[in-house]
């Protein structure tokens, strides 16, 4: 009798530590429950596997670029600063305290005082053609430049054109570092880049983003046509980077940086560059002639928008309208109409008046444009011999 008693106890002592473990169990799961009668899944294992990579490794794009990124001095003479003062106090007839950065100048300050600065630019050429933006040397009738090697030479400015914010310079030079030329309309927004040149005095800088946008117009510079088709990105750039590389992965070049979008004068999130592909086409003109002889269409034109294309009965709402025609222009001569939209040129898209005047702007005189116009809801090819102006 004792025997089956302690059999009972020990039966009701087991139960007792099974049902406890039960709910032992339940109350710790309830904990990782996801409030939708499921339970969370412990994660294992948390290192396993290869470490995450970058994705890419600059170092071989970086040193192609800073080899073939220069730094360059401009200034004025006394002299031409004396020549040039007139103009500046008519365009200036109040006391300038302030200076392009917006930065309290010295009081003292007077017309004929010399201007100076610094930026960058790139070999274009093994003989010694350098690219650099044209605000970088305008003012100048003294420019040095010193390569990557701390080598410093003379230079020549060749020929500037301001509406497209370019300059070409020369030095006497052989054998110098160049990099192969990108394709900039195949640029993608999100691709990767480098910004290469000498901001703040910091000479072989180069800082990384990506392709923020392409094609902006952001009305800086100033002229009687300005061609702005900028590549966007979020490279940091600052004041030095001027008429610097902007470089794909690849360490090719893909634009010549050259503004900021800035209320302080310094970096705040987005830089812009001159696609190389516009800059190409100006650049060698400019060392084949002396100054580039830019082709026009001649018409007056508007970006479309959804409002337009309704009302002129188009089944699209991105493309350049033609509003008018300049009397006597290529345009008129070709048969272009009003109301056409250009939808394409050279067989590339045209979504907006930056993308046309990327393959106009890029366009010498003499030239032919094969454009595509959507007229009255249907597509015709029209070819256009630029003139000049």
């Amino acid at each position: 009798m004792k025997q089956v008693f302690s059999f009972v106890i020990a039966g009701m002592i087991g139960g007792i530590i099974t049902l406890g473990g039960y709910f032992a169990f339940n109350t710790d799961q309830s904990k990782t429950s996801d409030g939708a009668g499921q339970y969370a899944k412990q994660v294992n294992n948390l290192n396993v596997g290869p470490a995450l990579n970058v994705p890419f490794d600059f170092t071989e794009a970086a040193a192609k670029a800073t080899s073939a990124v220069v730094h360059i001095s401009a200034k004025e003479s006394e002299k031409k600063a004396r020549e040039n003062r007139p103009q500046r106090q008519q365009n200036a007839p109040w006391p300038n305290f302030f200076n392009d950065e917006g930065l309290l100048r010295n009081p003292f300050f007077s017309y004929n005082q010399p201007k100076q600065g610094t930026g960058s630019g790139v070999i274009y050429t093994e003989d010694g053609y350098i690219i650099t933006n044209n605000h970088v040397v305008e003012f100048a009738d003294e420019v040095e430049v010193t390569t990557n090697d701390n080598k410093t030479y003379k230079a020549e400015i060749v020929g500037t054109y301001p509406d497209g914010d370019l300059a070409v310079l020369k030095i006497e030079a052989k054998g110098l570092q160049t990099m192969r030329l990108a394709n900039s309309d195949d640029a993608k927004i999100g691709e990767w880049v480098l910004a290469v040149g000498n901001p703040l005095e910091l000479n072989s800088t180069v800082t990384a983003g990506i392709i923020s946008a392409k094609g902006r117009d952001i009305n800086i510079i100033k002229g009687k046509a300005p061609i702005e088709s900028f590549i966007q990105t979020d490279a940091a750039v600052n004041p030095g980077n001027s008429g610097g590389a902007l470089v794909d992965a690849s360490g090719r070049l893909l634009g010549i940086n050259t503004a900021i979008a800035t209320q302080t004068g310094y970096f705040e999130g987005y830089s812009f560059a001159i696609p190389i592909n516009l800059a190409v086409g100006i650049v060698d003109d400019i060392i084949e002639n002396g100054s580039y002889q830019r082709g026009f269409l001649g018409i007056n034109i508007a970006d479309l928008d959804n409002g337009v294309a309704n009302e002129l009965g188009l089944n699209i709402s991105q493309g350049v309208l033609v509003e008018s025609l300049v009397d006597g222009g290529a345009a008129q001569y070709a048969g272009i109409l009003p109301n056409d939209v250009i939808v394409q040129a050279n067989g590339k898209s045209v979504k907006s008046s930056a993308d046309l005047l990327e393959v106009v702007g890029g366009s010498k005189a003499g030239e032919t444009v094969a454009l595509v116009v959507n007229r009255s809801g249907k597509q015709e090819n029209i070819s256009v011999k630029l003139k000049g102006q």
